[in-house]
């Protein structure tokens, strides 16, 4: 199965153990799924920190469409966004170790009416904030939906002209989303009026944007990627235009993420079979010069000043001159890379090579 979708099982507040379990789904297919999958204690860890042995399977459910987006809502249930516009919480039961809808909002999105056979409109994306549901769609429609309740708590129906893509929380009444047209609106969920509070745009070429992330401790920075692999780094405080635009992959930038717990560091996939890991932690000239013989196809961008604060790290006005440290984790690459997760010390990815990867010693 071709992997659309890739994401960690939240862990508990007080865990002190790796993630063991995620989720996939897959496009493309007859029969699309979604899977659980365990990495728990199987299988070594190989001589460069990659995970030897192999998911587990425990168990699978069939999806109807091809799955665009997927979050867990907590440590039980996952919604999934459809590209027949359908939203679905799947719940994963884990006594008898199963799957189960749970509950689902038919035609969440559509293009012409919602009672028609046909017309659904791909839900492209859904974030979630238990109990808060937000999805975005082709039909530019945002909803949103409060998990065991039947109708949507507020939709703005033509909340943009073109497809929304991709859509994050700001704050727990606020939310972010990017468009086909390279816009980045803010909306407010308290204000009944539906007009966004605020609009970015990346000027010049108006580039589609896929994917958006928010700084998990500096809310006001805000990282896109889009249909030209570039990555965008936005202060929301300021200005309307991204405060860095940097080269990336070589084609479509599909997912971007701050690390959860470590956002200094960021992690982006394409099209182009490429997965990055940008490292804005450390001073590069404090490291020892052996590292600088690049291995594992990594770039130093090396510059003798030393960035006070984290912050300016990502928001310097050319943070490649400070402090970038950029990683290919898949040095031969093949197929595009759809999706990633990232949580403690794990990351996961899926490609349209119909394979799942897991490295479990990211920092080693």
């Amino acid at each position: 199965q071709k992997i659309s979708k890739t994401r960690w099982r939240p862990l508990p507040a007080d865990a002190l153990q790796p993630p063991d379990l995620f989720a996939t789904g897959s496009w493309d297919n007859e029969d699309n799924r979604i899977t659980i999958w365990s990495v728990g204690d199987l299988g070594n860890v190989g001589l460069s920190g990659e995970y030897q042995g192999e998911p587990q399977l425990l168990c699978d459910i069939r999806h109807n469409g091809d799955v665009m987006d997927m979050q867990f809502l907590d440590q039980e249930r996952i919604v999934v966004a459809s590209s027949t516009g359908t939203v679905t919480v799947f719940r994963h039961h884990q006594n008898n170790q199963t799957l189960s809808a749970n509950q689902r909002w038919e035609k969440a999105h559509y293009h012409v009416d919602q009672d028609t056979s046909c017309g659904g409109a791909a839900c492209t994306g859904v974030i979630c904030n238990n109990p808060e549901i937000v999805t975005v769609g082709e039909d530019g429609r945002i909803n949103l939906f409060r998990a065991d309740q039947k109708d949507a708590v507020r939709t703005i129906d033509n909340a943009d002209s073109s497809t929304l893509h991709a859509v994050t929380f700001l704050r727990t009444t606020e939310i972010l989303t990017v468009n086909s047209i390279g816009q980045l609106k803010i909306w407010d969920l308290r204000q009944q009026r539906n007009e966004p509070s605020q609009i970015f745009s990346l000027t010049g070429d108006r580039v589609p944007l896929h994917c958006v992330d928010r700084h998990p401790n500096q809310q006001h920075i805000v990282a896109t990627g889009g249909q030209d692999g570039m990555l965008s780094i936005w202060d929301i405080r300021q200005g309307t235009m991204p405060v860095s635009l940097l080269n990336a992959h070589e084609a479509e930038m599909w997912e971007v993420h701050f690390h959860p717990s470590n956002p200094d560091h960021l992690f982006t996939c394409s099209e182009d079979g490429s997965l990055w890991h940008w490292d804005t932690s450390t001073d590069i000239s404090e490291k020892p010069s052996f590292l600088h013989q690049g291995g594992r196809s990594t770039t130093y961008f090396s510059h003798n000043t030393i960035n006070q604060s984290v912050v300016s790290a990502w928001l310097s006005n050319d943070p490649t001159k400070d402090r970038m440290e950029i990683t290919n984790l898949i040095p031969n690459q093949t197929l595009s890379v759809n999706s990633l997760d990232i949580l403690g010390p794990c990351l996961v990815y899926g490609t349209d090579a119909e394979a799942i990867y897991v490295n479990r010693q990211l920092f080693a």
